[in-house]
């Protein structure tokens, strides 16, 4: 990752959905945006079972791991083991919401202290070679977003932040559960706007409520970088065309068919290795949406699929009630 510029797209680190088998299709689907880890807590990448927590198909590259932590020395430790395992980026997570993340001191809450952040971002700049990202939100709870998010990426630009990702609403740590501060607080576009203009030179990418490449497309206008979330996990055939479109690579094929199979022979070696059908489709639910047939799909892959002893065929099964056109150019 040695021009962090060449990101425009990525999709967004997403608790108990981006895993690894979520990151193989997504990767199927776009070649070149950069793909992010569920948010993995440093204690655990110090102390817990390191193969299960980092390991990855080298396939999911370019990939970067989520860290979650406040202590510097064990963020630097833990980039380290990351950067071992082969990631290509760390990055500090300064925007997740959750009680858990909370009573850890983590996540949104460090907002409120960016000069921690900072310290722990110039502690894994030192301790790796690779790129240290940080992704935060405009501001937490009754902080004024103009300060909060200046203060935050001053911060971590001088401790040698290499992008800094922006989720463009408020973190309510009172009050909103996690999934209603996904949606509550207001998106503010304009902010994370405004924070490019004060800093040309930095990459700054925005992430929040963008429903496709248009919208992406619309912030790369303005941003560095347009990250997706949501509609990328359940309508992931809008990646289909992100090479053409978002990189400019060629005109983008979606060959429905060639896809199935190569995540049926995926998860053929997913249960070989003792796990099961339903860990990798749980994923591809929303492949088809739209498409004629896609409901009878969704079901056979919410029903079926998760049926102790299902193998690949029910992928096959459930592609067969599925008419799409095939070979159509990515819409």
């Amino acid at each position: 990752m040695s021009d962090y510029n060449a990101f425009k797209l990525s999709i967004a680190p997403m608790m108990d959905w981006t895993d690894r088998h979520c990151r193989f299709f997504h990767r199927q689907l776009t070649r070149h945006a950069l793909l992010y880890t569920e948010m993995v807590v440093a204690d655990a990448v110090i102390h817990g079972d390191r193969a299960r927590l980092l390991g990855f198909d080298a396939e999911e590259q370019p990939l970067a791991l989520q860290l979650g932590g406040s202590d510097p020395q064990k963020l630097a430790e833990a980039a380290r083991i990351g950067e071992s395992f082969g990631y290509g980026e760390i990055n500090l997570n300064v925007g997740c919401p959750s009680d858990r993340v909370q009573s850890g001191t983590f996540g949104a809450c460090l907002m409120k202290t960016p000069g921690l952040v900072a310290k722990g971002v110039a502690a894994m700049k030192a301790a790796v070679s690779v790129p240290v990202t940080v992704k935060c939100r405009i501001g937490v709870d009754d902080q004024d977003p103009e300060e909060a998010l200046d203060t935050l990426a001053e911060g971590v630009f001088d401790a040698g932040a290499d992008a800094l990702w922006v989720h463009a609403r408020k973190a309510w740590l009172e009050g909103l559960s996690p999934k209603e501060n996904r949606d509550i607080p207001p998106l503010d576009y304009g902010r994370v706007y405004r924070l490019k203009e004060k800093h040309p030179g930095r990459f700054i990418g925005i992430n929040g409520g963008i429903p496709g490449l248009d919208e992406a497309l619309e912030h790369l206008s303005h941003v560095d970088g347009a990250m997706l979330g949501r509609a990328a996990y359940h309508t992931p055939g809008i990646l289909a065309d992100a090479d053409h479109r978002i990189f400019g690579g060629p005109p983008t094929v979606f060959d429905p068919a060639a896809l199935i199979e190569t995540m049926a022979d995926y998860c053929q070696r997913h249960i070989d290795n003792g796990g099961r059908l339903g860990h990798v489709t749980r994923h591809m639910v929303g492949l088809f949406h739209g498409m004629p047939g896609a409901r009878r799909y969704r079901q056979i892959l919410s029903t079926d699929a998760t049926k102790p002893g299902s193998g690949p065929d029910v992928l096959r099964q459930a592609f067969a009630a599925v008419q799409p056109d095939s070979g159509r150019a990515a819409a």
